[in-house]
């Protein structure tokens, strides 16, 4: 179809049963054409249910044919067309887009597949020297030329459609959850192609999208919650198949990207995808080998799983607390320069990493406090102390923990941590589905474990030897070679953490240096004061009262005044850097108010500017045109008057005449009106003239007619009955020459009978033997795998007898657990029954015992109380005895008790 006829259908869909029909007779190229044109057509800009199907059929053309110009175009048409009526429309062209291109590369894959194997004729047959030739010359193998002649056109095809949709989404707010969608799939086909600079183009691409959107933030806000969540969806997605293309690098940026997004956001993301967040931090980590920043990803991990988490289990928490005490115990006590340098650049590089890193990993740095306390190994290990995590780890680890920590004992360390970097590789077990992290391995952590116990070896040998021979330190570490040992002791010197020399040539090492040690040095006058003390203790073993109760009041006076001059010094402290802030926040807002209104009357005045620029063009552009079209009537005008004139014989207006407007275009009509009216009345007589002329001429011609027919027939008749007989005559000479000619070559039948009968026994044997090779090969391959059945049925019975007798095995086993559990119940229910009545026993003669002491007691008060009373008896003569309220106190005391 010419391109002349684009947009010449008034309804899509004449257009859509042409493009049918140019499909059926093979003209695909000329439907792909026709469809496309109207589609773009500006004649067609409302959408229905009709162009929904066009661009159905337009998409599978333009995969069929690979037109992704076209299919974009049509795609960015359409989006205009229904962005603003039916955004579901242009999903489902979108999907059904992408699934055709994906289904069409898919296929292109298993056609490639299918031919490689059919390639190969004989499975056991070695390969022909002439496709060695052929691979040796062209350097590439049967499969890579067949994948680059089926498989990477259209997978070129493929991501280049999702670079097109991506291109056409990104603009409309509306299409937002449409963009998540699409750039979710290109990254499931990165992933499942393993297509590395593609995943990597795509991550650039989306970065480019995201950041074009931040820079024209005030025509789309990307900061509204549903946007924010559909860009941290994606990049979680994104993070997710980086990792496991292994494409750290790109696995980093995405952290990053991430961490963006969430400082646009104001809310924290879903607790599932910060779970997936720092699991992922761990494997980046890991992988860099950047122990710090894994263990506190580790240890921010381990914090909000258990806190979040309500399905973490038991084993859950003790692998991940396990991993976070590791990851800790593999940090070089040391740190390494950043680039090796350490002027005034370094240290603001290295400031500004370490705050970046501590953002990446959640903690809220205050840029004015040191950068070197922010991430520590010290503080991890407050950490796992404050946690108690050491009570969830397994005892292996604790002690791993307590000898590289706390103890002093450098010549058993790596002696006992030898056994125990061994068993570190079987304490992992299998994680829970409620677990972020499926798997662990904490076999990566023994390398860096076995540097850090050597260090730890080495720096209590410092403090205890001047000097070691080589062969003794070799003893003492089992599980390292003194060359590994030696490269330990290098790293740890060129970074000042220890002072070692070795000396080869005698053997022996050396501890310290002339220079006194850092150490040393911050605590000699601490160490000073506690040994002047011991010496003062030893020469006045007990100093004079007067002396001690001074010092007694002085420190009781410190202790009760320490606690509120150091809340004091905070308070004052916190309002001072209130203060700071307050006065450093009102300065920035100030400057920002200062610039917003400065911009803003910027763009208010650059707005005028423009407006009154555009309406002086529109204003002259509009005379300018009034102005031509003015001087074309007149013109027009002046010639068609002087053609009327010039007609009539009148007189012409000559050059520089003044001619008013209005009157030369009423002359001209005027003359124009006269001519129309004479040419109509010419007319008029002419067609009644022609009208009576041509009624004459057939009534004249019919007799004429009927005699030209008659002859015409006359004619026909002759000429049919001569090529009839020319026909016949012709037909008998040929059959003549026919017979003439069979009778010539009837000689030579039996040559070519016993010829042909020669030919035919000989292909016949050679088919015979063809057959029977044939059929001996099925035989062949048929026994072959009737045995591979027959193996295969053997190996399922012997399987199901294994499955079957280990079931049996286990039912036996858990009968016998049972009837185990109900025998410690019983013993269990008469171990408690014979402890009751022991119980019982024992009450019985305690009560026993205390009701004799009572009655002893009793009995005692009594005697006491007979003497009074018996006085009381004899004198009284009758009535109770006043006794004083105190000693009756006391007798009931002693009755009491």
């Amino acid at each position: 179809m010419s391109r002349n006829y684009r947009g010449n259908f008034a309804r899509p869909e004449n257009a859509l049963k042409r493009a049918d029909e140019l499909e059926n007779v093979g003209q695909k190229l000329s439907a792909l054409q026709q469809l496309h044109d109207v589609v773009t057509s500006k004649k067609h800009r409302t959408w229905s249910k009709t162009y929904e199907e066009i661009m159905f059929k337009l998409i599978d053309l333009c995969v069929e044919m690979k037109k992704r110009n076209h299919a974009k175009e049509a795609l960015m048409q359409y989006r205009n067309m229904c962005q603003q009526v039916n955004i579901n429309s242009l999903e489902e062209v979108i999907k059904y887009y992408l699934n055709k291109a994906t289904e069409k590369a898919e296929e292109a894959r298993q056609q490639a597949e299918a031919a490689t194997l059919e390639s190969v004729e004989d499975l056991e047959e070695d390969a022909r020297p002439e496709d060695l030739m052929l691979s040796y010359v062209s350097g590439d193998k049967s499969k890579d030329r067949t994948d680059r002649e089926l498989v990477t056109p259209w997978f070129r095809f493929l991501w280049e459609s999702y670079r097109s949709v991506l291109e056409i989404l990104r603009t409309n707010p509306k299409l937002e959850a449409l963009y998540a969608m699409v750039a979710i799939r290109a990254f499931g086909f990165c992933l499942t192609y393993k297509r590395n600079a593609e995943f990597r183009r795509l991550c650039d691409i989306l970065r480019q999208h995201l950041a074009n959107m931040a820079k024209y933030r005030e025509q789309r806000d990307i900061t509204q919650p549903e946007s924010l969540n559909l860009f941290l969806e994606t990049r979680f997605e994104q993070l997710k198949s980086a990792c496991e293309l292994q494409m750290w690098a790109e696995a980093f940026r995405s952290v990053e990207d991430i961490q963006n997004l969430i400082a646009l956001g104001k809310r924290q993301p879903k607790q599932q995808m910060m779970a997936t967040y720092y699991s992922r931090l761990t494997q980046i980590f890991a992988v860099s080998q950047s122990y710090l920043y894994h263990a506190y990803a580790w240890l921010k991990l381990f914090n909000f799983s258990r806190s979040y988490n309500k399905n973490l289990t038991a084993n859950d928490q003790q692998m991940m607390a396990t991993s976070v005490v590791l990851a800790t115990l593999s940090i070089l006590p040391y740190e390494r320069a950043l680039f090796g340098r350490t002027d005034e650049i370094t240290h603001e590089q290295e400031k500004e990493r370490t705050i970046r890193m501590a953002n990446i990993l959640g903690f809220t740095v205050d840029k004015r406090a040191d950068y070197k306390s922010i991430l520590t190994r010290s503080a991890l290990v407050n950490s796992i102390n404050s946690m108690n995590l050491l009570s969830l780890v397994p005892a292996e680890v604790r002690s791993t923990y307590e000898l590289l920590t706390s103890e002093f004992n450098p010549l058993e360390l790596c002696k006992k941590l030898d056994p125990l970097l061994a068993s570190l590789q079987n304490i992992a077990s299998p994680m829970s589905t409620a677990s972020p992290v499926k798997d662990l391995a904490m076999a990566q952590y023994i390398p860096s474990l076995k540097q850090v116990s050597v260090l730890r070896l080495l720096k209590q040998l410092s403090e205890v030897y001047s000097t070691m021979h080589i062969s003794e330190l070799a003893a003492l570490v089992p599980f390292m070679s003194f060359g590994d040992v030696e490269a330990v002791v290098v790293d740890a010197v060129k970074y000042d953490y220890l002072q070692v020399r070795v000396d080869h040539l005698n053997g022996t090492l050396h501890f310290g240096s002339q220079l006194l040690e850092s150490e040393k040095v911050r605590s000699h006058l601490s160490v000073l004061a506690k040994r002047l003390a011991k010496a003062v203790s030893m020469v006045e073993p007990t100093p004079p009262p007067a002396v001690e109760q001074q010092r007694a009041a002085i420190m009781q006076l410190c202790r009760e005044n320490m606690t509120k001059e150091h809340s004091r010094l905070l308070a004052r402290k916190q309002v001072i850097e209130k203060r700071k802030e307050q006065a450093e926040a009102q300065r920035e807002e100030a400057e920002r108010e200062e610039e917003r209104k400065r911009v803003q009357a910027a763009r208010e005045q650059e707005l005028l500017e423009e407006k009154r620029r555009r309406e002086e063009a529109a204003r002259r552009e509009k005379e300018r045109l009034e102005r031509e079209l003015e001087e074309q009537e007149m013109e027009e005008a002046r010639q068609l008057l002087e053609q009327t004139r010039k007609k009539k014989g009148g007189a012409v207006a000559k050059d520089g005449e003044k001619l008013d407007r209005k009157q030369l275009m009423q002359e001209a009509y005027q003359e124009r009106l006269k001519e129309a009216q004479e040419l109509e009345r010419k007319l008029a007589r002419l067609a009644k003239t022609m009208d009576h002329l041509e009624r004459a001429r057939r009534e004249e011609e019919a007799p004429y007619l009927e005699a030209a027919y008659q002859d015409r027939l006359a004619q026909d008749k002759a000429y049919h009955e001569e090529q009839q007989e020319q026909q016949l005559a012709a037909h008998r000479t040929a059959w003549e020459v026919d017979i003439v000619e069979k009778r010539r070559l009837s000689r030579m039948y039996e040559d070519k009978h016993s010829f042909a009968a020669l030919i035919v026994s000989r292909r016949q044997e050679e088919f015979e033997a063809l057959q029977k090779a044939r059929e001996r090969r099925l035989q062949e391959r048929r026994a072959q795998k009737k045995n591979e059945r027959e193996i295969a049925r053997r190996h399922e019975f012997v399987r199901r007898c294994r499955q079957q007798v280990q079931d049996r095995i286990a039912e036996l086993e858990e009968q016998r657990r049972k009837e185990e559990e109900e025998r410690r119940k019983a013993e269990r229910e008469e171990q408690r029954r014979k402890a009751e009545e022991a119980a019982a026993k024992q009450r019985a003669r305690e009560e026993e015992i205390e009701r004799k002491l009572q009655e002893e007691k009793q009995a005692m008060l009594a005697e006491r109380t007979a003497p009074p009373a018996a006085a009381a008896a004899s004198s009284g003569g009758g009535g109770s005895r006043f006794v004083p309220p105190a000693l009756r106190r006391k007798m009931e005391a002693d009755a009491a008790a």
